[in-house]
């Protein structure tokens, strides 16, 4: 709206130098302080000549002006005009991520986290359950702005975005999500040119709100409409095809476009971040196609949704064995999760996916020589998985406390389950596994679904503690 007023409250006083992305005043909007910044087109240090007192003004009023060493004047209004292929480079410098980013997605953040300024993709076939995954990311993130971009998306979703959004309440706030989300709508019946500019447009959006110190999280579903855009587009101008006849220097572009996040040092020292999520719909589920390919040569993050966890309704369908986190190998995440989660956390996780490798192996064996083919600790590593598998990789997006796990919950659980995988237990017969495993899972599915630390969590933990009595040796 160009003809609304907003109220400003100046940060900077006449005299101060300034430079590119220099915060000069403050406009609160909801529960957001949109920063009022020097233009990012701006080269070399400029002076505050003037700058308005606090009241309301419009978005296209001159709020400060600003003059450069030759005396030349360089009026600045509440608008930024900027090329979306463009990076905004306003800041000092680009560091290595370090902190975790909390999603309350216990797969994620347990086995495979991702973190603030990190880049991650979700490849899976139709139906896997990508948009439900990033909506369940989009609301209880640990972020102050979202912004989706439906870059050829069914309209239907979008719609469903608009609709659910607005009623929703912020996990981190406690108001509405839709006041800290913005979502760039691009539907399957726009223009194919539309959805190239829709990603950039959001990319661009994302980058303003970092310049203003803020944590952003960047979705974008899917990458693959957007790179079927650019193949149309290369296909028309006549240039040469690549595989699949994607452009040539496809790999070029996607790597370009995920390098533009990032964790950042403003020039003011203060610290922004856009995480960038994308997911990739590959025909047929084929994960060797060269937009899946090109993607995960510059993704950190990988999370492979899986058509067999999805058809057997093991949701969120992120395969444990194929997806990975390159972050867990950077000593600055590992010092973070230690000091934030707990000092043996990494090896805590590492043992999980171990119990998760050797319940794969398990899995296969019975299938090939049959329940009495194998032994008995064979059955044992099948369902010690299973419990892993029930309890930390499977959530209901859809119940009230199961959809978002907090930290401190995930350690709780996590600890209670290598308890259980570490009990030895005692059996006459492999028959006696599967209805005693059944009882343990359904027992601690019941305290996922139970408020954490409530009278009903404690009475299921008791109950636990009970079964495993009646089986432990020694």
């Amino acid at each position: 709206d160009m003809e609304q007023k907003w109220n400003f409250r100046p940060l900077a006083a006449v005299g101060d130098k300034v430079t590119e992305g220099s915060w000069l005043g403050e406009v609160t909007e909801n529960s957001i302080h949109n920063k009022i910044m020097a233009h990012f087109k701006l080269e070399g240090q400029y002076t505050l000549q003037s700058i308005a007192e606090p009241g309301d003004y419009g978005v296209t009023e001159t709020i400060a002006v600003l003059t450069d060493s030759r005396g030349k004047e360089t009026p600045v209004s509440m608008v930024q005009n900027w090329p979306v292929k463009k990076s905004v480079n306003a800041y000092q410098n680009k560091p290595r991520p370090f902190k975790l980013l909390e999603t309350g997605v216990r797969t994620i953040d347990t086995l495979n986290p991702i973190v603030e300024g990190g880049t991650g993709f979700i490849p899976g076939p139709f139906g896997s359950g990508k948009t439900v995954m990033q909506q369940a990311i989009s609301k209880q993130a640990e972020a102050d702005i979202v912004v989706v971009a439906a870059c050829g998306e069914r309209a239907n979703e979008v719609v469903d975005l608009f609709t659910e959004f607005p009623e929703l309440d912020d996990p981190w706030t406690g108001r509405k999500l839709m006041e800290r989300t913005t979502i760039i709508a691009n539907t399957s019946n726009m223009p194919v040119a539309a959805r190239e500019a829709s990603v950039y447009t959001a990319m661009t959006i994302a980058e303003y709100y970092r310049s203003m110190g803020l944590k952003v999280l960047l979705l974008a579903d899917s990458t693959s409409r957007w790179a079927q855009a650019l193949r149309e587009m290369s296909n028309r101008m006549e240039e040469l095809p690549g595989p699949d006849a994607f452009p040539m220097d496809l790999p070029a572009i996607i790597s370009n476009f995920y390098s533009r996040a990032g964790i950042v040092y403003l020039n003011n020292g203060q610290t922004g971040s856009i995480t960038f999520i994308g997911t990739v719909s590959p025909a047929g589920g084929n994960l060797k196609e060269p937009v899946t390919e090109s993607t995960k040569k510059v993704a950190r993050c990988f999370y492979a949704l899986s058509q067999q966890r999805a058809d057997s309704k093991r949701y969120p369908a992120i395969d444990p064995i194929d997806s990975y986190s390159k972050y867990l190998e950077y000593p600055e995440l590992l010092k973070t999760l230690n000091e934030q989660i707990a000092p043996n956390w990494a090896d805590q996780v590492i043992e999980l996916k171990n119990i998760l490798f050797r319940g794969k192996e398990a899995a296969e064996q019975i299938n090939i020589l049959g329940d009495d083919g194998v032994s008995i600790d064979t059955h044992l590593s099948f369902w010690r998985s299973e419990v892993v598998d029930a309890i930390i990789l499977q959530q209901d997006a859809f119940d009230e406390v199961d959809s978002r796990c907090p930290l401190k919950r995930q350690k709780y659980m996590v600890d209670k389950i290598l308890d259980v995988t570490d009990t030895a237990l005692s059996f006459s017969s492999y028959e006696e596994v599967n209805p005693y495993f059944k009882r343990v899972i359904s027992t601690l599915k019941q305290m996922n679904y139970s408020e954490f630390e409530t009278p009903k969590f404690k009475q299921y933990e008791e109950e636990l503690r009970q079964i495993l009595e009646e089986r432990k040796t020694g």
